[in-house]
């Protein structure tokens, strides 16, 4: 039998705050002051947000295991997560039954930094509906006739697409191998910025880049040849690509075929309508760009794992209108470019931030011309901790 560890955690409460009385203008109107009913003073922090500790059991793991607690196979099953909608999250089994799934309080009360502590695309363990299940529903404050199933256990994840979200880490999908990049050179206009903090984030997630410049048809090719050469030598795959017109989608689905893919970008570049021409039974919602602001609505709201009719997964996610790293510090940055790592050890000085030293063979390959100045300016925004939009 597996020996068992206190673990203490922190407290986290699994409700809502209570509301603050409204409308104090109209209530005096209407029913004078009322002194023995007024509150003399009120707390800054509701009491059950006040940081506390509670104790769990844990079955003793080594340290590099997984600090989810333990979960018994034989009565739980194995799935994948398709996608989370609030509190509900739906898990298909390997013989193709979906169910829709809570999460088991003691998950949501482990100390996190993230934002969601189940996401598209996890494989997890969870136990089928019973009364038991019913149980941890009503619990976990959810409506126990929907529930089909409680999640137990998050399997440890790989390949990850993650993000900065309001100070918290926001993983929008996990255990995929490459990420598209869609970009649009029009409509809204490409940002060559946001470019460099994508590769970036696919350096850090682990997974396979490829950039896909949308709306082609719109513009003339030519004139983003040398973005494409620029990207190409650094060994990321660039695709130009017209959901329209139909540019570049067979190459683009060569690349999808066999792989776990998620589609990324900010709203309004073609996710969508880049899927639906790949995959035209998928049927996605797509929405017309601002001709005001240039900015894209919000069309798909949730992130979602779909099943190629030509082998593989792909994973549309909503667009998003600002991208920030989770979690890097400025020394790390320089490992997201390839072709600093020539020049770094020839640098004067060990700790050297290539930003402002003298004898920087950073700088001095800049200047050469033997590192772009678009890259290195991306470079200081990274070092600098700035968001892009």
């Amino acid at each position: 039998m597996a020996k068992k560890k206190k673990v203490r955690v922190d407290m986290r409460k699994n409700r809502s705050k209570p509301p603050r009385p409204q409308q104090w203008t109209r209530g005096y109107q209407e029913h004078g002051f009322a002194e023995d009913a007024t509150v003399q003073d009120e707390r800054i922090r509701a009491k059950g947000d006040l940081s506390r500790r509670r104790t769990i059991i844990q079955d003793e793991a080594p340290a590099e295991a997984s600090s989810m607690p333990s979960v018994d196979e034989t009565a739980a099953r194995p799935g994948r997560v398709l996608r989370v909608h609030g509190l509900y999250s739906v898990v298909e089994t390997e013989d193709g039954r979906q169910f829709r799934c809570v999460v088991r309080r003691v998950l949501r009360t482990l100390a996190t930094d993230e934002r969601n502590i189940v996401t598209t695309g996890d494989r997890v363990w969870f136990l089928p509906a019973g009364p038991a299940v019913k149980a941890a529903a009503v619990e976990g404050g959810t409506d126990a006739a929907t529930v089909e199933g409680v999640i137990e256990r998050v399997e440890p994840r790989h390949g990850i697409l993650t993000r900065a979200s309001r100070g918290r880490e926001h993983v929008q999908v996990a255990n995929v191998d490459q990420v598209v990049f869609v970009l649009s050179l029009v409509e809204p206009d490409l940002k060559p910025h946001l470019i460099d903090r994508y590769l970036a984030s696919a350096e850090q997630g682990g997974i396979r880049p490829i950039l896909c410049l949308n709306k082609a048809d719109l513009v003339d090719p030519v004139d983003y040849q040398p973005l494409i050469g620029m990207y190409s030598q650094l060994g990321v795959p660039t695709f130009l690509t017209s959901a329209s017109a139909g540019t570049g989608v067979t190459r683009l689905r060569e690349r999808l075929r066999e792989s776990e893919t998620v589609f990324t970008g900010q709203s309004g570049v073609g996710k969508s309508s880049l899927l639906n021409v790949i995959q035209p039974e998928l049927g996605l919602r797509v929405r017309e760009v601002s001709s005001v602001n240039q900015k894209g609505k919000h069309t798909t709201t949730t992130a979602e794992l779909i099943r190629l009719d030509f082998g593989g997964w792909v994973v549309d996610t909503p667009g998003v209108r600002q991208f920030g790293l989770w979690d890097v510090i400025p020394e790390e940055v320089e490992g997201f470019f390839a072709e600093f790592r020539p020049f770094v050890a020839l640098c004067a000085f060990p700790d050297c931030t290539h930003t402002h030293e003298d004898r920087c063979a950073v700088k001095r390959a800049v200047m050469r011309r033997w590192i772009t100045e678009s890259r290195y300016t991306s470079y200081l925004g990274l070092f600098a901790g700035e968001t892009a939009s």
